[in-house]
């Protein structure tokens, strides 16, 4: 989330990452602060309510590529050409990586209610001659949800713990993830609001996960997919994404 942080930091922070690991990291920019106000006050610097994520953006990028005459260097960072990504939930994060030439991922996950338009809008406005263009052509990467389980019915036991983080949400009462339940109660409103906020999911056994994923990507025309889940139990969490590599990877 960039407006939280300097772009110093971040490029000596990931800079010193792709030092460490060469090849394997990459660094996703949002333009939302992901918390209150409040929080995002005390995370950054003053900018009086500005909007500086595309200047912020361009001196990364000047950053990474270890340019000529920059009054300041990231000596860390210099010639890592660490992989720039844009996030975005809307139309307006599309844009931002559309005329920037880099790669896109849409927050499905939890924000998909413009999931084909945001997409729409990057792939017919991608700019490939921008100074900062890493693609010839657009790349978009879509987040989903996955549970998978032996069963379905245990896939969508554990699916409750991330319908009860939403719920919290519609409540404004957030907290901690909680253990899996038999049923979510919910009224009317607090149903459609889970449903929206999850409608790019992927909840079954191996196969049934395996095959929503495959329609996700049919209607998206994605080119890579990230994976989330909120299953409670960690050991549930790794064995979810191990069924469902082994899935995906079958016939």
């Amino acid at each position: 989330m960039l407006p939280n942080h300097v772009p110093l930091t971040v490029a000596e922070s990931f800079g010193t990452l792709e030092n460490l690991y060469p090849g394997r990291v990459d660094l996703g920019l949002g333009r939302a602060p992901g918390t209150d106000m409040r929080t995002a006050l005390a995370l950054r610097r003053g900018q009086g309510g500005h909007d500086t994520f595309r200047q912020d953006i361009h001196q990364l990028e000047r950053y990474f590529r270890g340019q000529e005459g920059e009054p300041i260097r990231a000596a860390v960072a210099r010639n890592t050409r660490v992989p720039l990504w844009i996030l975005g939930s809307s139309t307006d994060g599309a844009l931002v990586a559309a005329s920037l030439g880099l790669p896109y991922v849409f927050a499905s996950h939890f924000a998909p209610a413009m999931i084909m338009e945001a997409i729409q809008v990057y792939r017919t406005s991608f700019d490939a001659s921008a100074p900062t263009a890493t693609l010839e052509e657009p790349y978009v990467m879509i987040a989903a949800n996955v549970v998978a389980a032996e069963t379905e019915a245990e896939a969508r036991r554990q699916f409750t713990t991330h319908q009860l983080l939403v719920r919290g949400m519609a409540r404004n009462n957030r907290g901690p993830l909680q253990p899996p339940v038999d049923q979510v109660e919910l009224s009317p409103a607090e149903a459609a609001f889970v449903e929206q906020h999850l409608a790019v999911s992927a909840v079954g056994t191996p196969r049934q996960v395996a095959d929503q994923l495959e329609q996700i990507v049919e209607a998206t025309r994605a080119d890579e997919l990230m994976l989330n889940s909120y299953a409670f139990d960690p050991e549930v969490r790794a064995r979810s994404f191990e069924l469902t590599a082994q899935a995906w990877s079958q016939p």
